[in-house]
């Protein structure tokens, strides 16, 4: 299996710049830069594997720097503070595109499954597996061709995979499939159908979650739990309301946040219905998925940026990171800041300590464009009340995009991302910071099979 001698994001753009119009905003591209942690909708990009001390992550990848999309997967070993050079998993030959970014997953036994995504029916995905249990040297093995956009493959120990991803059907539907051994799949199954979704969603408990007491027993020994926001007219630059399911039987049924059994009226394909959390439609408001989680009573938790408008740029303000809280007397909601551009995308982290946010939430360099300065936030009340703890990153060259939570996320990798210029072409870099906020770039020159990262001094 290829290497390479170091860490290279893919730089993508949709080439929607334009001086003026009502479509292209002159505040430049909807979505661009350096993508090599995107999408949201690609989940999860990590795992922590506490037996061998190391978290696996994938990302697109770029080959010499061009617009040329690898999927790869690195490992970062919490021991010797050094990371492995990447593996390329799969070329995409003639795709440029993150959309086709990977996934990750990892079973009970160990061994290693990449979800590369396609994108519609144009560009088939595929699913790899390791060779071996908790490594990367004996690479990878394909075991299945077939249509698959935004993978979120979630592995239930004892009972396998269930898949939740989005097929193209004329618009963005969702849908899962389940699989005891990752080669052998269900029919597919719709989950959602109203004009077109997208989806966040997250398995719990998983590791890092046991510390907050919850009752395993009452909630089933794993729950899977999805949140997704609906396009009217078919349309993604329409996404608005908000939405959210859950299941702890490998989706055999399906119920609301207050409980309420919903499997007879799947897929859902109206919007008046007890799964939505919020009308914002009626409120004129576009609503961007970022993540999900469960609190200490096993509520959910969801994050979500909100605006005015699906162009970058001053019309879309105010554009406000918001938390909605299920609680017994129904869904509430938390302001946490606001934020320059729709496609910022950060991770929620909720602990018995406190509750943490790693996103893009301060102006970068490319002030109207994807990210900005990376940020920690931090919530001692679980989550009701919010205060800037660190600045990650500052003074940068290039805005930094897509931080990202690793499964069972530990202290030392706790998100990583990339950064890129989002205006014009640029290298694009790869980071991870650990819980105290402390960031290191991955090396981008290897003359070994290992090398430690660099303090990043931005």
């Amino acid at each position: 299996m290829e290497q390479q001698d170091g860490y290279y994001g893919i730089w993508f753009t949709l080439g929607q710049f334009a001086p003026s119009g009502d479509e292209q905003s002159p505040y430049g591209d909807k979505y661009s830069g350096g993508l090599g942690t995107y999408t949201a909708k690609h989940c999860p990009l990590a795992i922590y594997d506490d037996i061998v001390g190391k978290t696996f992550f994938v990302y697109g990848g770029a080959r010499d720097e061009r617009r040329h999309l690898l999927a790869m997967i690195g490992a970062y070993d919490h021991g010797t503070h050094r990371l492995c050079s990447p593996f390329v998993v799969h070329d995409k030959q003639t795709v440029d595109d993150p959309h086709d970014n990977p996934s990750i997953a990892q079973d009970e036994n160990g061994y290693l499954w990449v979800f590369v995504s396609g994108r519609g029916r144009a560009r088939p995905g595929f699913i790899y597996r390791s060779r071996s249990a908790r490594t990367l040297e004996n690479g990878f093995e394909q075991v299945l061709e077939g249509e698959l956009t935004y993978p979120q493959p979630w592995w239930i120990p004892g009972q396998g995979f269930l898949h939740l991803f989005t097929k193209y059907t004329g618009v963005r539907e969702l849908y899962w499939s389940r699989s005891y051994d990752g080669e052998t799949w269900s029919e597919d199954r719709k989950l959602a159908g109203m004009e077109g979704h997208y989806q966040v969603s997250r398995r719990v408990p998983e590791g890092g979650v046991s510390g907050l007491g919850l009752d395993l027993g009452a909630m089933g020994s794993s729950k899977v739990i999805t949140a997704f926001n609906r396009h009217p007219e078919g349309h993604p630059d329409n996404r608005t309301d908000l939405f959210y399911l859950e299941t702890d039987d490998l989706g055999d049924s399906w119920c609301t946040a207050a409980g309420e059994d919903l499997s007879s009226d799947l897929p859902l394909t109206a919007p008046n219905t007890p799964a939505r959390v919020h009308d914002f439609a009626r409120e004129g408001r576009h609503v961007y998925m970022k993540d999900i989680g469960l609190d200490r009573d096993g509520h959910p938790a969801i994050l979500v940026v909100t605006s005015a408008d699906h162009r970058p740029g001053p019309m879309g303000e105010p554009r406000t990171w918001t938390l909605a809280r299920w609680q017994p007397d129904g869904w509430q909601w938390v302001p946490v800041t606001n934020t320059t551009h729709n496609y910022d995308m950060g991770s929620l982290y909720i602990t018995s300590e406190d509750w943490r946010i790693v996103a893009p939430t301060e102006p970068g360099s490319q002030h109207w464009g994807t990210g900005g300065e990376m940020a920690m936030w931090i919530s001692e009340d679980d989550g009701w009340s919010w205060r800037l703890a660190e600045r990650l990153t500052s003074d940068s060259p290039y805005n930094h995009a897509y931080a990202r939570r690793p499964v069972n996320a530990h202290e030392g990798f706790y998100a990583f991302w990339a950064d890129g210029n989002p205006d014009v072409f640029s290298p694009s870099r790869l980071f991870f910071c650990d819980r105290a906020g402390t960031v290191w770039r991955m090396p981008i020159e290897m003359k070994a099979d290992e090398a430690e990262p660099e303090p990043y001094q931005g």
